[in-house]
């Protein structure tokens, strides 16, 4: 039945192109990486027992041999020691499902370019995720929150467990200069609240490098970043370039498969992985909220 003005079958509508719902969360922990080319899928690496070269003890000295060595003494031997590792690459890859010719053609979203984006960002984003479960690994230095945690704030101190990671972390020969904390947003939360309401300070100052590295501002010397790949209940201080190595044997790489005639769908792989060859440049602060 034909309709009049005002009727629905005549009426306008304003068709929104742009399709929303899903937020822009930031995959920057490879920026904090060393990133370097892997020749194989087997890598071997070997790590350096940390701390200072000291001489053998022997009965009855429990001073260094080093120190106050007598005249004409012969000098006491010290080297060095290696832990040989193996690690192996590890493929991350994901596809769109065949597309075809006519829904790309009159489909009202642009549906090819959100694929594309979508799935490099999904590859991404497991990469991120493993080179923070290597990152925060058994081995690295760890203690928990103060009292009750950020969370808590009559007996948390987030400022005196940051202060006491960065000292860790110096103890162990690293100069902190430029040390990453890295978040959930809940930390993250809870440390502003803790800073501003609980302490009475003015909201830091946030970074102008947020939109490349992720970077939202600058607490202690410490470049914070916050992300939904960060583990709540913890949070990571670490030494960018220095903690984690991303050994890289295939860059991010997108292809599109064409099937003539009928559509078309877009791979994207990457490899590498992470691995960290300076544990003691990481420091965990664990049972941050209650």
């Amino acid at each position: 039945m034909a309709d009049a003005a005002g009727q629905a079958d005549i009426r306008g509508i304003d068709i929104n192109k742009l399709v929303e719902g899903f937020a822009e969360e930031g995959v920057v922990l490879k920026n904090f990486c060393r990133v370097t080319k892997a020749g194989a899928r087997e890598l071997r690496w070997y790590q350096k027992t940390a701390g200072f070269l000291t001489g053998p003890t022997t009965t009855g000295i429990t001073g260094t041999l080093i120190s106050n060595t007598s005249s004409k003494s012969l000098p006491v031997a010290i080297e060095p020691t290696y832990t040989r590792n193996t690690s192996y690459i590890k493929k991350y890859f994901a596809e769109s499902p065949l597309i075809t010719y006519e829904d790309l053609k009159d489909s009202d979203p642009d549906i090819w370019a959100d694929l594309i984006k979508d799935i490099a960002r999904a590859v991404n984003y497991q990469v991120d995720s493993r080179i923070y479960t290597v990152m925060t690994s058994a081995g690295a230095q760890t203690a928990a929150a103060t009292a009750d945690g950020w969370d808590d704030t009559a007996t948390g101190d987030p400022i005196l467990d940051l202060t006491n990671a960065q000292q860790k972390i110096r103890a162990q020969g690293y100069n902190t200069s430029g040390a990453v904390l890295y978040i959930n947003s809940i930390e993250y939360k809870n440390l502003l609240n803790w800073i501003i309401s609980v302490k009475g300070s003015s909201i830091p100052s946030f970074s102008s490098e947020k939109v490349r590295s992720g970077v939202m501002m600058e607490l202690l010397g410490l470049k914070v970043v916050v992300s939904e790949n960060a583990t709540t209940d913890q949070a990571v201080v670490f030494l960018p370039n220095k903690a984690v190595v991303w050994k890289e044997f295939m860059s991010l790489t997108s292809a599109v498969v064409d099937d003539p005639g009928i559509g078309k769908k877009v791979r994207v792989w990457a490899e590498g992985e992470a691995i960290r060859p300076n544990p003691n440049a990481v420091f965990v602060i664990t049972d941050t909220v209650t």
